[in-house]
């Protein structure tokens, strides 16, 4: 077995003789308490034995008053020690033990759009990286357990552990989510990669309610870490969501109908919508005219906070009455009592809004180009701004399956592709617009690069040449016919670039600088910059002539979801190309346009490289091939790899320094937001 439950035996006995009352253990001070078995954090009966005492609980005074303003909750609480799980997680903070109250400010740019910050805040998954993010850690369950060839994963659940509503959450929540809603295609139309292994449907086993086991059809080392880092949770609540599905609910057809729905799938698209991202409109935005018939506002949730009032302004949240963290002196958790976002579009009016400190902390959709401003007014605005490395690298992919089929022709022809990444003169562009401190690279899949990369694929077609990249242009026989300065396709009519953007995804300046280094080889550009929501929208009906947006993942990720690697080559949310491509494997052949054969070898290497152990010749060796062939093709130009900013008021307390600027380990989680504080 890879993982064991620790032997609380010995700890047990420890706490028979405890002392009332256990030592307020932080990170920066363990009082001599030792470490449990995983960093900062303990199981209850761990902490117990560890400190020799016995926890007593507490809850926010102001608990009973947040719980009336989630609709659908029960209007009288029961004592904290009976809402809190049998097992509840004890979490060290990490430099004191915090204070309630306080609304957490932050803004996003739209309803869907630059919210992953936010969302991160309150999140939970059944497991999540720890701050050095290489340890996974429990999180909603309490522990885990692998088969020797990685086929079976069970996770323990904690006895006790309610929903924000107080009904019991157990494994058939797991299944449910599973069986009932991530491969139901009347709710997610196609089933993501992280729920399949090698393209087959997982088995999940209810064993009892505490055991849950992962029947993997092949192996899957990364699955675990999937969890570890997705926004997409391995849960969902069936007293509430199966109601309405009729594979549970025999009526919940007439149910939904009672309600002025058309059937139970519409309730359950009202309140978790078509995918798995978690802030999809609920039926305050989705459904207003019919919300007074339904149970709730929101679903039931297991995150810190909970929605209680949602529009197209923003959101506001409460703090969850059955959240199941204590800290070391037995206070439930979260210490902040509510969360105000508020949703800002325009790039210049969010920056504005963090210079005036109208914000708590915000990492998302910052640029390193905006630094010099928030640093300037740091000690005025009473806030502070670090700059952290990101994992990603912006990068631009010219669209290979354009529905003009002479931008087609040329925009898939390697040659163009290759001309245009050594028309980049990626040093200038760092000193003026990343101030030095960023550093050339080309997008290779993986970041950091794992020891399998040949270290010359980060430097392949980065070193700027218009020489060569004028030959390569009129190698393709892309001449200036009009004499106007800019090549025409080579069909002879005219190329124009439009280099659609928004500044979430990359920033505004590299953009720029990189149309005006094609316009120098004769490849005339317009940069516009558009919102979040319009751009994603362009980018999945086909629509840019190129993509730009920050892409990479480390190789944990990748172990665990294949969408870098097999086209789009990313979801919705991220920088996608060949969707014609993606529409021909979706469709087994039967529509789209089938993709080179290179990309048949990427969609075959990834399924063999998941389901080997990471470090072994074999996974070594179809690692460097898989990087050789996303490198080596061009779909995506990497541009520059720089350090971005993150931002966070001076009042909010327990706030650690952050190892990356990043999404990829879902940015916050691993930094425990729910011990943060506001000391105002």
């Amino acid at each position: 077995m890879k993982r064991v439950l620790y032997s609380g035996v010995a700890l047990i006995a420890l706490v028979a003789t405890a002392n009332a009352g256990c030592p307020p253990v932080t990170v920066n001070d363990m009082q001599g308490v030792a470490p449990g078995k995983y960093p900062q954090q303990y199981e209850l009966v761990e902490f117990q034995g560890l400190g020799g005492c016995e926890l007593e609980f507490s809850e926010n005074p102001d608990i009973a008053a947040l719980n009336a303003k989630i609709r659908g909750n029960p209007t009288e609480l029961p004592p904290v020690a009976e809402r809190l799980p049998e097992e509840p997680l004890v979490v060290a903070p990490y430099d004191e033990i915090g204070k309630y109250g306080g609304v957490f400010d932050v803004l996003s740019n739209a309803t869907e759009a630059g919210t992953s910050d936010f969302l991160s805040v309150r999140h939970v998954n059944l497991v999540r990286f720890a701050d050095d993010l290489q340890t996974i850690v429990p999180d909603i369950a309490k522990d885990w357990e692998w088969n020797d060839d990685f086929t079976e994963l069970t996770f323990f659940l904690r006895k006790g552990h309610k929903w924000s509503d107080g009904k019991p959450f157990t494994a058939e929540d797991v299944k449910f989510w599973y069986d009932n809603l991530a491969l139901d295609s009347n709710v997610i139309e196609k089933p993501k990669d992280y729920v399949l292994v090698a393209g087959e449907r997982m088995n999940v086993v209810v064993v009892d309610p505490q055991t849950v086991r992962f029947e993997l059809p092949a192996p899957k080392p990364g699955l675990l870490a999937h969890f570890a880092t997705s926004y997409a949770q391995g849960f969902q609540p069936k007293h509430f969501l199966g109601q309405f599905h009729p594979d549970i609910n025999p009526d919940a057809d007439k149910l939904a109908q009672s309600m002025g729905f058309e059937d139970g799938y519409a309730v359950i698209a009202a309140y978790y919508g078509s995918s798995d991202w978690t802030d999809t409109p609920t039926p305050m935005l989705n459904s207003p005219d019919k919300l007074d018939k339904l149970p709730a506002n929101t679903m039931p949730t297991l995150e810190s906070h909970i929605l209680v009032s949602e529009s197209t302004e923003g959101r506001h949240l409460v703090a969850n009455p059955f959240y199941f963290q204590v800290d070391t002196a037995g206070n439930q958790l979260p210490y902040i009592s509510e969360q105000d976002e508020i949703f800002v579009n325009e790039n210049e009016v969010r920056i504005l809004k963090l210079v005036n400190a109208e914000v708590d902390y915000k990492a998302q959709s910052l640029q390193l180009p905006s630094a010099p401003l928030l640093l300037e007014n740091q000690e005025k605005g009473n806030y502070t701004v670090d700059l952290k490395p990101e994992i990603t690298i912006p990068v631009f992919a010219f669209n290979v399956t354009h529905e003009d089929p002479e931008k087609r022709k040329v925009f898939g022809d390697l040659r163009f592709r290759e001309a245009m990444s050594i028309a980049i003169n990626r040093d200038e562009i760092n000193e003026v617009a990343f101030f030095g401190l960023g550093a050339p690279r080309q997008y290779i899949g993986f970041s950091p690069a794992p020891s399998f990369v040949d270290p010359k694929w980060p430097a392949y077609k980065i070193e700027y040449d218009p020489t060569a990249a004028n030959a390569l242009l009129d190698e393709l026989g892309m001449k200036d016919v009009d004499g106007d300065g800019f090549r025409e396709l080579p069909n002879g009519e005219k190329l124009i670039v439009n280099m659609q953007f928004s500044t979430q995804g990359v920033a505004g300046q590299l953009v720029e600088l990189v149309g005006q280094n094609w316009s120098e080889v004769g490849i005339q550009t317009t940069v516009k910059e558009v919102t979040p929501d319009e751009y994603r929208s362009a980018q999945s009906s086909n629509q840019l002539d190129i993509m730009m947006w920050r892409k990479s993942q480390p190789l944990a990720i990748v172990m665990g979801n294949n969408e870098l690697w097999v086209p789009p080559f990313e979801n919705y949310f991220g920088v996608r190309n060949g969707m014609l491509w993606a529409e021909w494997v979706d469709s087994n052949g039967s529509s789209g346009v089938e993709p080179p054969e290179y990309v048949k070898q990427l969609m075959e290497d990834i399924t063999a490289f998941q389901s080997t152990l990471p470090g072994t010749a074999t996974s070594d060796e179809l690692g460097a091939r898989l990087v050789a062939n996303i490198t080596e093709n061009l779909l995506f130009i990497g541009a520059i790899q720089a350090p971005a900013p993150i931002y966070h008021n001076n009042n909010l307390k327990n706030f650690p320094e952050f190892k990356t600027q990043s999404y990829e380990y879902y940015r916050t989680t691993p930094y425990r937001a729910e011990q943060w504080y506001l000391d105002e």
